[in-house]
């Protein structure tokens, strides 16, 4: 009997197909499949390195899966499949629906982190056959703990599955997953073709050069329309009202008390939006995160209705988080997820009617991510709600305030994701303290390396292509003078006392760690803690417990910031110093201010606030100046990205000016605004310091996991590939210059 998906037009893809799979799909009672599975089912079957980008829920799981097991059943013995993926949890979810299909199919599926028992694990080592589904920590584990075992573990290995490849690029956990999957076609001696799936990809040419280093030109790519899907947006806006006994707080105590009301309002707004339905709410920080669930159970208990408010982020157990998983899967009961990135990526948790975001989103590709949970019925569109707080204006009023930097950049983000604009993720950078840990690794795995066979297996040949020989060469000796490594007379290299510390530490297997909690410190009085990611110099400035501090000297040894309060007026609403912001979202925020166009989803207040921006813009003639007088620091607007304008304040910094990236702006300690032109053209007609000599004026440069472990010039290296960008910061400083004198 033909499946009805065999008759539709578009069944040629359906008929490479394994008969037991067809049959699979006709009991499931498919009409059709999908078109991104009919794009990649031949593709994968050619054997050929595939990225397939498709909106969420599109179907790529079964594009991928489909094809591959048709291979597997297709050659004798036990053959393997190696799925990647960023999340335990996502692998749990990815087991389940495998396990339906291959079941049937009587091809073995393993799950394999750090929650399954050593005796499945053992039972895949013993007899290896079938789908492991795997992170990469554990992959690393593997590698590591059994590179003896490896060959005949991985002989009939045909495909590397990788999900949500937009997660691991550009990060340290994506070199890692390079290193890891170059080392282990090292072992078995040939290339394997690698499956890369995607919903938030924005230069699919990056994508391929992550994912096939040295050859990207052979990658097919299947990016498949997401069909339409309908967006309805909201953003609603909230104007923060000073308190009315203003002079009996403290600034700490007034501060507290305005942002509570102002997350108070939000969570009322929220409360009478989504109850009675399954929905998703991202603050920004997983403190907001507690915040709000707090206040939204509260908000149930007053109201003698049943809790539909639940917490998910990385720092609960995993208890709490599979409880709120469980409570989005209930159809019986309505649940909303308050999390962080955590519910960003493909964990299925049924379906959301919606999806709230209190604050601008990290990213535009981010936004995508979360928005693209919501509407994923046939027919149903996908709705966002926005809360955007502002602060009220008086004489004290920064710039980010008056130009309402939280609702203007929410606005531009809304405005590119509905234009289909997303970052390019690129593989930019060095990575040297994710090439620390793969050293050890592999050093574990063979038992010792000489130093050329380090060099050809993680440079030559590997990820690390950047380094040189004698890079390389002085890199080992910084790690032999700290004994994390040791060499034989033979010349074989080895762990030395420190390094066997560190890998045998059960944080190893990560290449990745939060940012670093630093002490702010006033007057010798501890302030609080903050993560810093971002390049702290001295002189420049912080936002803090509701005040502006310039920073006065850091230990990043001690993990400290000596501040002192800054009088230049109060704090934003809004930092802005939070995720970097590419070109592009502040080159639109620029637009969204310059017209005079109506913003459709924008509520009253909303509108009111963005009215209020645009008249300041154009009463501070922004369209045709970048220099700002405000109190003693001269403002300069680029409406560049982050990388250029931290390299912008650094080069200024460099030049004898003191200068911060705040965000919408960069602040400039200087006398006038003759002086901040001036030191601009000289940078422009002088010699332009190298990338790693701007570096030595960042006081937080260790800010990946084995940075301490760099010797300084490198370390230099290492921060600037990754953060400064010179050619972007010449070609601004050439455009403010020349409309400047124009």
């Amino acid at each position: 009997m033909s499946s009805p998906a065999s008759n539709s037009n578009k069944s040629s893809a359906f008929d490479l197909l394994n008969p037991k799979i067809q049959h699979w799909i006709w009991q499931l009672g498919w009409t059709e499949l999908r078109d991104v599975q009919e794009q990649a089912i031949p593709a994968i079957l050619n054997d050929g390195d595939v990225i397939i980008a498709a909106a969420t829920a599109s179907g790529k799981t079964e594009a991928a899966f489909f094809p591959i097991l048709t291979k597997l059943l297709s050659m004798e013995g036990q053959n393997t499949v190696v799925y990647v993926s960023p999340l335990k949890a996502l692998i749990n979810d990815q087991w389940g629906r495998l396990e339906l299909l291959c079941e049937e199919l009587d091809i073995p599926v393993t799950p394999w982190h750090g929650d399954i028992s050593s005796s499945k694990k053992k039972r895949f080592i013993d007899k290896p056959n079938g789908c492991v589904l795997i992170t990469p920590e554990s992959l690393e584990a593997l590698l590591m703990m059994r590179g003896h075992q490896l060959g005949s573990v991985f002989a009939n290995l045909r495909y590397c599955v990788v999900d949500e490849v937009h997660a691991f690029m550009g990060t340290e956990r994506g070199k890692q997953l390079q290193s890891l999957l170059h080392r282990l076609e090292t072992v078995i001696g040939r290339s394997v073709p690698r499956i890369g799936l995607s919903a938030t990809i924005g230069d699919l040419k990056m994508a391929a050069g992550f994912f096939r280093p040295d050859n990207p030109d052979a990658v097919t790519i299947i990016c498949s329309p997401s069909g339409g899907q309908e967006l309805k947006v909201l953003v609603s806006g909230y104007r923060i009202e000073e308190p009315k006994n203003l002079k009996a707080r403290s600034e700490d105590k007034e501060a507290e008390d305005r942002y509570s009301h102002a997350q108070e309002w939000v969570a009322r707004k929220l409360f009478a939006s989504l109850r009675g339905a399954n929905h998703l709410v991202f603050p920004n920080t997983r403190a907001a995160v507690e915040i709000y669930s707090d206040k939204l159970r509260k908000m149930c208990e007053d109201a003698g209705l049943p809790n539909e408010f639940w917490p998910h982020h990385g720092n609960l157990s995993k208890e709490i988080r599979e409880d709120t998983e469980r409570a989005l899967k209930k159809k019986e009961h309505p649940a909303t997820a308050i999390c962080t990135n955590t519910l960003e990526l493909g964990i299925d948790i049924g379906s959301v009617k919606s999806i709230a975001q209190a604050g601008p989103p990290p990213s535009v590709a981010s936004l995508r991510q979360r928005v693209g949970r919501s509407g994923r019925k046939k027919g149903e569109a996908a709705i966002l709600r926005a809360y955007c707080i502002e602060d009220s204006l008086d004489e004290r009023s920064r710039i980010s305030d008056l130009l309402r930097e939280q609702l203007v950049q929410t606005t531009a983000m809304i405005r590119l994701l509905a234009g289909g604009w997303c970052e390019p993720i690129g593989g930019r950078g060095l990575n040297l303290s994710t090439m620390v840990q793969q050293l050890l690794s592999a050093i574990g795995q063979y038992g010792g390396l000489t130093a050329s066979n380090a060099w050809r297996l993680l440079c030559e040949t590997g990820p690390f292509s950047n380094l040189s020989k004698t890079e390389f060469a002085d890199f080992l000796r910084a790690l032999g003078q700290q004994e994390v490594l040791v060499q034989e007379h033979t010349g074989l290299l080895l762990l030395g006392p420190l390094g066997e510390k560190i890998v045998n530490h059960y944080t190893f297997f990560a290449a990745f760690q939060s940012d670093e909690e630093y002490r702010i410190i006033y007057q010798g009085k501890p302030l609080g803690t903050l993560p810093i990611s971002r390049a702290i110099a001295l002189g420049s400035y912080l936002i803090f417990a509701g005040r502006r501090w310039r920073v006065e000297d850091v230990d990043e040894q001690q993990k400290t910031i000596v501040v002192m309060p800054d009088k230049g007026g109060k704090a934003p609403a809004f930092s802005g110093v939070g995720s970097k912001l590419h070109n592009r979202i502040r080159e639109e925020m620029r637009e969204v201010l310059r017209t005079s166009e109506p913003i459709p989803f924008l509520d009253k207040v909303a509108t009111e606030l963005l009215q209020e921006a645009r008249v300041q813009y154009h009463q501070l003639d922004l369209d045709n100046s970048s220099f700002v007088k405000m109190g003693k620091d001269i403002l300069l607007f680029t409406w560049k990205g982050d990388d250029v304008q931290d390299t912008i304040s650094l080069m200024l910094t460099a030049s004898g000016l003191a200068a911060t990236n705040e965000g919408l702006f960069i602040s400039v300690q200087a006398d006038s605004l003759e002086q901040v032109y001036d030191h601009l053209l000289d940078i422009r007609e002088g010699i332009v310091l190298p990338e790693e000599k701007l570096a030595e004026f960042v006081k937080n440069k260790r800010q990946e996991k084995w940075d301490w472990l760099l010797p300084e010039e490198l370390l230099n290296r290492n921060y600037a590939s990754l953060n400064i960008d010179i050619p972007g910061a010449e070609q601004a400083i050439g455009e403010i210059l020349n409309s400047h004198l124009s």
